[in-house]
C-alpha cells in the first residue's frame, strides 16, 4: 500500500532540480495555456505549432519519469508508438469513432507501460535504461513483423479524421487552426492532470525518491510500487501524445517506435529543463525549430544539432526554461 505521510525531514536537493517559484506555481497551468494559445501566430506555420504541442506533451510525460522521479528511460518510444498505432488501427480497420480510437490508444499505452514497468522498475541506473531500451526494441520488431496490422516498414496508413465532434460541437479537423486548438484542448487537460499529480502527496513521494531513494524507503514509502505507478502515468501521457500524432498525420510511421524517438524525448526534456513544468514544451520548440532550420541548410543537420545540444548541456545544464527560472529567482532575491 502506498504511504502518503509527509517526509520526516527535508531532503537534499538534486543537482538537476530547478528551484521552485511558489507564486508562479499556482498559475503555471493557465499561464502555460495562455502562451500556447498564441503559438500558431508566433511560428511560421500551424503544422509546426501542432508538432510543438504533440512533442511537448510527449516530453512532458517523459519528464514525469525522468525529471520528477529520477528514472532515465531509453524506451519511451514504445509508449508513444503504441498510442499512435492502436489509435490508427481502431479508426482505420474497425471504423471506431476518433474519440474512442484515442481512448483505446491511451489505454493500450498505459498497459504497455505497466508491462515494461513491471520488468524494469526493480532495476537501477544504467540497468534500468538498458532494460527499457531492450524492451522498446522488442516492441519495434513485433510491429515490424505484424505487417498485416501495422503496415510493416511502410507504416500504418489508410485512416483520415476529417471532422471531429463532441456532442453538439463539431469542427473541420483538416483546417490547421481548428486542428491546433483541438489538440491544445487535450494538451491543456493533460497539463492540468499533471499539475494535480505533482501537487498531490504522490507528487511529493516521487520527488523524495528522486532526491534520496534510500531515505525515502527508510521513511516507509513503497519505492518499487511508486516507481511503477509513475512509469504507468508517464506512459498514459506519452500514449496521448502518440494518439494525437496519429490524428494529426493520418499515418503512423514505423520510426515512431524506434530508438531515435526515445532519444528525442531525452533531448527535448534536457533542452527545456529537467524537472520543470513548462520546460518540455520549450525544449520541443527549440528542437523542432533547430531541426527545420538546419535541415534546410545541410543534409548533415544531425551533426550540428548534436553539437548545439552538447554545448547547451555543458553551459546551460538546467536547460533553457530552467535557466530562465533560475535567473528570475536570483533577480528577485536581490
Amino acid at each position: 500500500m502506498l504511504a502518503t505521510k509527509p517526509l520526516a525531514e527535508p531532503l537534499e536537493p538534486a543537482q538537476a532540480a530547478v528551484p521552485r517559484t511558489p507564486r508562479l506555481g499556482r498559475w503555471r497551468v493557465p499561464l502555460s495555456i495562455a502562451v500556447l494559445c498564441a503559438l500558431p501566430w508566433l511560428l511560421p506555420s500551424q503544422a509546426l505549432a501542432v508538432n510543438v504541442l504533440i512533442y511537448g506533451l510527449y516530453a512532458m510525460g517523459y519528464n514525469l519519469l525522468f525529471g520528477y522521479t529520477g528514472l532515465l528511460s531509453f524506451g519511451h518510444a514504445a509508449l508513444f508508438g503504441t498510442g499512435a498505432y492502436v489509435t490508427g488501427i481502431a479508426i482505420g480497420q474497425f471504423d471506431a469513432d476518433w474519440l474512442v480510437g484515442m481512448a483505446l490508444g491511451v489505454i493500450a499505452a498505459g498497459l504497455m507501460a505497466a508491462m515494461i514497468g513491471v520488468l524494469s522498475t526493480r532495476t537501477r541506473g544504467i540497468y534500468f535504461a538498458m532494460v527499457t531500451l531492450a524492451l522498446s526494441q522488442l516492441v519495434y520488431h513485433v510491429a515490424l513483423q505484424a505487417s498485416s496490422w501495422t503496415g510493416g516498414e511502410n507504416g500504418l496508413r489508410g485512416f483520415t479524421v476529417s471532422r471531429v465532434g463532441f456532442g453538439p460541437f463539431s469542427a473541420d479537423f483538416l483546417d490547421p487552426v481548428n486542428k491546433y486548438y483541438v489538440v491544445l484542448t487535450f494538451v491543456a487537460l493533460a497539463m492540468w492532470a499533471l499539475s494535480r499529480i505533482l501537487a498531490s502527496p504522490f507528487g511529493g513521494v516521487i520527488e523524495a525518491i528522486r532526491e534520496n531513494e534510500t531515505r525515502a524507503k527508510a521513511c516507509g514509502y513503497d519505492v518499487v510500487r511508486t516507481r511503477l505507478l509513475a512509469f504507468v502515468l508517464s506512459g498514459l501521457f506519452c500514449g496521448l501524445a502518440g494518439a494525437l500524432s496519429a490524428l494529426h498525420l493520418s499515418i503512423v510511421p514505423l520510426d515512431s517506435l524506434g530508438y531515435a524517438m526515445s532519444g528525442q524525448a531525452v533531448m527535448m526534456t534536457m533542452l527545456g529543463g529537467v524537472g520543470t513544468f513548462f520546460g518540455p514544451f520549450v525544449g520541443a520548440l527549440a528542437f523542432l525549430v533547430m531541426e527545420d532550420v538546419l535541415s534546410l541548410w545541410t543534409s548533415h543537420w544531425q551533426l550540428f544539432l548534436g553539437a548545439i545540444f552538447v554545448a547547451l548541456v555543458l553551459y546551460m545544464p538546467k536547460g533553457i526554461w530552467g535557466t530562465g527560472l533560475l535567473w528570475v529567482q536570483r533577480w528577485r532575491a536581490r
